[in-house]
């Protein structure tokens, strides 16, 4: 048994209880606070929340929503959201923001300054002051199921000069910016969200590329996300979420990084399943980080915050280290709170003018591209299914990608239910051009890229894509509507695709 500390041998189990109830942060249900949630928040003491898609209907209801939020929470309430750009947006009326990666292929800190910007005014508008976004992971395997666009690319000096200039915006707004995920997230071939990926390299390797624009943002970044990831060089027993020797002896100690650490939701897969939510955010609090997102239902939150103040009324967690987290969580809310404001329409559309030439300027290119002639015979070829991956937002569905072609071409559609049950030598042998609109994150299957030949790939969603098929491809990074009113002002030829997929082995089609 652990010898206590005499002040936390007084400490009452309702003090314990606060303090639990301030170290994590939960999601709620519905589109607005029912009486029971808020009365829950109160008497737990909870006082961050994240919001997600099914939490938003209208910025009218949302607005009322946090208001009540900042009410039951009080003056030290958290509210964060994930409004990184691209698919993981979660509010979809405001203007929408391109994909890290777009912003990567026009490679312009100053571009990305603006949207960091915009995006926090427009979300401070709702009544967030807690932006999970940039990523910092680098891009470095085609083959990450979860990354991708979400990524300002594979270089690391790059990535980050664009991923500071998008957070120097954020903040310049008063948005809480939160990077991720630490250590990195981009070398996996697995989706955390499902299982337990592992990145077995070395420090010095993981210096030299993942860790390179953590350690650097170290020094500015208010708050980072840890990723539920093992680094069995750094630690052979801990995913990094759980891991003091990552988080405390490298965050920490090395790096003397004194922003807030969260974890990445402790409901995936990769944790949930393996350690049990309450264990593991005892953990998680124990390794070093400072808040746990407990995301799952009311049960789990419950186990959750059992869990941390029995934790801390033993001394597994000593009530020094606690203190020292509520007081760095403090800080951030002091230096980024939670309160009302408007976006002016003339503003609004300012930013929406903003959003619209900043996908535009990432258009790029794979391969010798030729557009069919407009009002030309055009056959589009494109999935029936835009289903959600769990992280990002369903993609475009084919009848609004067919709307717009429609405005070009003498169009006809085909849609497939299963891309590996589609057999493309059906498509008649009419002399239509045909156009393939990926428009899901998956990559595709071996049997696919030996048989499909589109003459045009429109690649509206994962850039990697491009490299499956054997055709020459428009690469948008995103289905948000700027960014197929991007492609559709390239096909009619008035603008031009001038970017350049920021991850230099992409050329190499591995």
């Amino acid at each position: 048994m652990n010898r206590l500390e005499p002040a936390q041998e007084m400490l009452s189990v309702a003090e314990a209880r606060r303090l639990a109830g301030q170290a994590i942060m939960i999601r709620m249900p519905g589109t607005r606070l029912e009486t029971e949630a808020a009365q829950f928040i109160r008497e737990q003491h909870i006082r961050a929340i994240c919001l997600f898609r099914q939490n938003m209907r209208d910025p009218i209801e949302l607005a009322q929503m946090t208001a009540d939020l900042r009410a039951a929470m009080g003056s030290e309430a958290l509210i964060g959201i994930d409004q990184e750009g691209g698919a993981v947006v979660r509010a979809t009326w405001v203007p929408q923001p391109p994909a890290a990666m777009s912003l990567g292929a026009s490679d312009d800190p100053a571009l990305c300054r603006l949207v960091g910007a915009a995006v926090a005014r427009s979300i401070k508008s709702l009544g967030f002051n807690w932006n999970f976004a940039p990523v910092l992971d680098l891009n470095n395997n085609v083959n990450n199921p979860v990354i991708s666009e979400r990524s300002f690319g594979a270089v690391p000096d790059k990535a980050l000069r664009l991923a500071r200039a998008w957070m120097e915006g954020s903040l310049s707004e008063g948005v809480a910016c939160c990077v991720k995920h630490f250590p990195g997230h981009g070398d996996t071939h697995v989706d955390s969200h499902r299982d337990l990926p592992v990145v077995d390299k070395s420090r010095a390797a993981l210096d030299a590329l993942e860790l390179a624009p953590f350690q650097a943002a170290a020094g500015y970044a208010p708050a980072m996300m840890t990723a539920h990831i093992v680094y069995p060089q750094l630690d052979s027993e801990n995913p990094a979420t759980m891991s003091k020797k990552i988080l405390t002896g490298i965050l920490r100690e090395e790096w003397h990084y004194q922003g807030v650490v969260i974890t990445d939701g402790m409901d995936m897969h990769a944790i949930a399943d393996r350690y049990g939510v309450g264990q593991a955010a005892v953990r998680a609090l124990a390794a070093g980080a400072d808040m746990v997102m407990a995301l799952g239902t009311r049960e789990t939150q419950i186990e959750t915050l059992n869990a941390i103040t029995a934790a801390i009324l033993s001394g597994e967690l000593e009530l020094t280290e606690m203190r020292k987290k509520m007081q760095r969580i403090s800080q951030l809310v002091k230096n980024y709170p939670a309160q009302a404001c408007d976006y002016p329409l003339a503003q609004e559309n300012q930013d929406r003018h903003l959003m619209a030439s900043a996908w535009q300027r990432g258009l790029s290119l794979h391969g010798a591209v030729q557009k069919p002639a407009l009002s030309s015979r055009v056959r589009l070829v494109i999935s029936a299914d835009v289903v959600s991956d769990g992280v990002s937002e369903a993609g475009i569905s084919a009848d609004k990608l067919a709307s717009m072609l429609g405005q070009l071409y003498d169009l006809v559609s085909t849609t497939f239910a299963n891309a590996d049950d589609f057999d493309w030598a059906s498509l008649p042998q009419d002399g239509r051009f045909t156009i393939l609109a990926s428009t899901v994150r998956i990559r595709y299957s071996e049997q696919v890229r030996k048989t499909w030949k589109p003459d045009l790939h429109l690649v509206l969603w994962n850039p990697f894509q491009s490299l499956d098929i054997n055709a020459p491809a428009l690469i948008s990074y995103g289905f948000a509507p700027p960014a197929i009113a991007a492609v559709a002002a390239y096909l009619r030829g008035e603008v031009e695709a001038k970017g350049i997929v920021p991850v230099p082995h992409f050329a190499l089609g591995v």
